[in-house]
């Protein structure tokens, strides 16, 4: 036993070793950049002065237009969102029964059970009931969010209307953790700017996600009991 157990003590301190190590972050398939359209080549005519399919623009600027084209995005997002709410409800209720009358006269009778006393002849059968409901309930919650930076992506399709579909990520493999920044979304070719690069609030349906791994993000997270405690499934 005692060899068995020496054994598998160097196992266990590489696999510990293993789970410390800083995996490098994994590039998303959904976001993978976009190959070019390849035109076919164009017929060959010699003879003449120009051919087309070799024409060079001289005057057009660098801004992406066409499939698997780069384009630099500027994010540039800021979110402040509050919420508050106030709940006041009462509820008072009370229910009164006078003894009846029956035959021209009001019921009396003693308490079944109890030794008949003069305190005890004089029960009726008026009842009386009271009931009162406080609620009071009060939230508030906010919250503020704000991303810079820089990304590049590619253009995926270009569509119809000349919009162009655009996706792209970026992966930072730091000392402690991991980072990615992932963007998806669509650009109207008239807000690309000269330098070719559009603001992230000029993307129309644009999806923007950050998102980090490793030590830091850890140290970050609530650990499993006291998500726990957080929970619903907590009943206290």
């Amino acid at each position: 036993m005692k060899i068995l157990l020496l054994k598998s003590l160097p196992a266990c301190s590489l696999l510990l070793l293993c789970g410390c190590v800083n995996m490098p972050a994994q590039p998303d398939p959904a976001y993978a950049p976009a190959a070019p359209v390849v035109a076919p080549p164009p017929e060959a005519r010699n003879g003449a002065i120009y051919q087309a399919g070799y024409a060079v623009s001289l005057f057009e600027d660098q801004r992406a237009r066409r499939v698997g084209d780069l384009l630099t995005v500027q994010l540039v997002e800021t979110t402040i969102a509050s919420k508050e709410a106030k709940t006041n409800s009462k509820r008072e209720n009370t229910t009164t029964v006078t003894n009846p009358t029956i035959l021209g006269s009001t019921p009396q009778f003693n308490v079944p059970g109890i030794v008949p006393l003069a305190s005890n002849r004089n029960n009726t059968l008026a009842n009386s009931l009271n009931s009162t409901n406080d609620f009071k309930g009060t939230g508030d919650s906010s919250q503020k969010n704000s991303l810079t930076g820089t990304i590049t992506v590619t253009v995926a399709e270009v569509m119809p209307n000349g919009y162009l579909m655009v996706r792209g990520e970026k992966l930072l493999t730091l000392n402690q953790g991991n980072e990615s920044v992932r963007i998806s979304g669509i650009v109207r070719p008239t807000d690309i700017r000269p330098d070719n690069s559009v603001l992230s609030t000029q993307i129309g349906n644009a999806q923007i996600s950050y998102d980090g791994k490793g030590q830091v993000a850890d140290a970050n997270g609530a650990g499993w009991l006291a998500r726990f405690f957080l929970s619903a499934l907590w009943p206290f």
